[in-house]
């Protein structure tokens, strides 16, 4: 089996509507948090910039947490603007729901395949496996890695999930010989 890998190049823009230009796009830029402490609760938010106007909003992470709740690894990587937490939080699902976002990963991964494979018997299996929830439809995908149109990849693939509909689950695929 020849493995595909879908890989982040970058963190994806957010489709979140700015309230000075109405844009619908915004970036984390270098991925900032911000932390505001009152007593013994803190307020964390990771600070966004519009792609339009560089307006400057913040989605809120944890809004008047307990110090004590907070662990102490992830407390220092939000006071240090950990990358690793940066990304995290931007992926996380119920982040993005409460902030009301959806995430626009044009342009921000890439297809790492395996040099030429033609040596390989037909029928030839492929697994590809994504590092982070990147939602691809299978077919553009592998017509991309396989240099076919989209009508030829439906008629030469064998594959377990839909090839129209979007995801970002690992699944495998078998190329049939032309013919």
């Amino acid at each position: 089996m020849l493995p595909w890998v879908v890989r982040r190049t970058r963190l994806p823009l957010l489709s979140l509507r700015c309230v000075d230009c109405g844009s619908r796009s915004a970036t984390t830029g270098e991925g900032r948090f911000r932390v505001n402490a009152n007593g013994k609760l803190l307020d964390v938010w990771l600070l966004v910039r519009c792609v339009s106007c560089d307006r400057t909003s913040k989605l809120p992470v944890h809004e008047r947490a307990a110090v004590r709740s907070l662990d102490p690894a992830e407390l220092h990587g939000y006071r240090v603007n950990d990358p690793g937490l940066v990304a995290s939080r931007l992926l996380d699902p119920l982040l993005a729901r409460r902030n009301r976002f959806t995430l626009d990963w044009t342009g921000a991964w890439r297809l790492d395949i395996p040099s030429p494979w033609l040596d390989e018997g037909w029928p030839v299996q492929v697994g590809v496996v994504f590092d982070d929830p990147v939602p691809v439809r299978p077919d553009r995908l592998i017509a991309r890695g396989l240099g076919l149109s989209r009508n030829e990849v439906l008629r030469r693939i064998k594959c377990g999930v839909p090839l129209r509909r979007p995801t970002s689950a690992g699944f495998t695929f078998t190329v049939m010989p032309e013919g």
